[in-house]
């Protein structure tokens, strides 16, 4: 009886987990395949038509199994299955999960969740491509954004700071995608990343006398190497007296400090007005007075901004960018430059580039998962218009763990006050 297959379904709750998480997780993909067998579109009906089926099928599948289960857990446990089918389905098990940090939904039938930085298929999945669609939706609803064909893709920040990207057809092929990357209540520490070896002590001690001595540092990483949490461990290091400005496309920032103004861009609305760019916070952020301005991340016309205002007098200031490596990062700020349409000399822009920026700390993410820093890079200047680096750590990756101090030659003023 125990090997016995439901609908398509394993009947064994410890493949599972054993206890009544797994339990619900078996019953929920149960009771989607039943009512796709039923035939009736119960999900667009009313909830106590829902409501009863969901407690026959439940009721159904304890008998079957012989499950030692009261009466009352069996009907709170259709209560909360029928919660899940009308409000954001088999999500709602995966946001509740603390071990789960992002969901990645490819369709009805692909649900991946990441856990410690490494992706798992998941057993959860939808009815069909129309109820990832009104999950969506719903998903959506509260926070007053539109997604339909004429707006087919969506960023967007849940009440709890999870970030949020939808995008559905025409421009997905293979049906409705789904990626939510999910708030951290509990904010990192810097005690957290050197226990998890995302950098060492002597790394620690560097990054916060370049906190405290104002340098202008930019994160660099690829996606999910944990670019937003190092800025918010940076922050920590700033000190209280001073006053923060950060500018975010979508609000993800934990700043543990007591004086920081939050601003976040907004998007145009349905007749294309009202847009507010990360550029417009910028400029409006240095009427404010702010002693640093930390940005979420240089991804457009921004960077000359915030470039001009790291070089007149808001040092310290903090920003990321994607980049997959030091170099890279210098190269990707030029090409941002050159999307803005201003015609700025090679040599001049170097320059500038050079005068805005100190440090680079350079973030990756190995393959068990564990997210570190690759390299620390001091931006000293140009020579002959070929930017002059010099590498203060990297990552030793022969073993994946420990960091190769390199020959250091500080020449940048800040970082020449700096104890070695």
């Amino acid at each position: 009886m125990k090997g016995e297959k439901l609908f398509g379904v394993s009947a064994r709750p410890a493949e599972s987990g054993g206890d009544g998480q797994g339990l619900k997780l078996v019953l929920h993909r149960y009771i989607i395949d039943a009512i796709e067998e039923s035939g009736r579109n119960l999900l667009e009906g009313t909830r106590p038509a829902l409501a009863q089926f969901v407690t026959d099928k439940v009721a159904e599948y304890v008998a079957r199994l012989r499950l030692a289960i009261s009466r009352y857990e069996m009907e709170r446990l259709a209560e909360e299955l029928v919660d899940e089918l009308t409000g954001f389905g088999p999500l709602e098990v995966l946001l509740r999960d603390n071990s789960v940090t992002e969901i990645l939904v490819n369709g009805p039938n692909k649900v991946f969740i990441e856990r410690e930085g490494v992706l798992h298929h998941s057993d959860l999945r939808f009815i069909d491509a129309h109820h990832v669609e009104r999950v969506i939706q719903r998903i959506l609803a509260p926070l007053g954004r539109r997604l339909d064909e004429s707006s087919p893709m969506v960023d967007a920040r849940l009440p709890d700071g999870s970030r949020v990207n939808a995008i559905i057809p025409p421009i997905a092929l293979d049906g409705p995608c789904l990626s939510i990357r999910k708030f951290r209540k509990d904010m990192l520490k810097s005690s957290d990343l050197v226990a998890m070896q995302t950098i060492d002590q002597s790394i620690y001690d560097f990054l916060e006398n370049a906190v405290s001595k104002r340098c202008n540092i930019l994160i660099s990483g690829g996606t999910g190497t944990g670019k937003t949490t190092m800025l918010n461990v940076l922050s920590q290091m700033i000190h209280t007296q001073q006053r923060l400005v950060t500018i975010e496309d979508v609000a993800e920032l934990q700043l543990g400090h007591p004086h920081v103004v939050r601003l976040e861009t907004r998007p145009p609305n349905a007749e294309g007005h009202g847009e507010v760019r990360a550029s417009d916070l910028i400029r409006n952020a240095l009427r404010m007075r702010p002693d640093r301005i930390i940005l979420g991340e240089i991804r457009g016309v921004e960077v000359l901004d915030v470039m001009t205002a790291m070089n007149t007098g808001h040092d310290g200031s903090m920003s990321t960018v994607h980049a997959n490596n030091a170099q890279d990062a210098l190269l990707r700020l030029e090409t941002l430059v050159g999307l803005t349409g201003r015609q700025i000399a090679e040599k001049t822009l170097r320059q500038m580039i050079c005068a805005a920026l100190d440090v680079i700390i350079q973030l990756t993410r190995m393959p068990d998962g564990r997210r570190c820093v690759s390299e620390v890079v001091e931006v000293v200047g140009t020579r002959d218009d070929v930017y002059v680096t010099n590498t203060l750590f990297r990552l030793d990756r022969r073993t994946g763990f420990g960091f190769l101090r390199e020959a250091i030659n500080p020449a940048g003023d800040k970082l020449r006050q700096l104890d070695y």
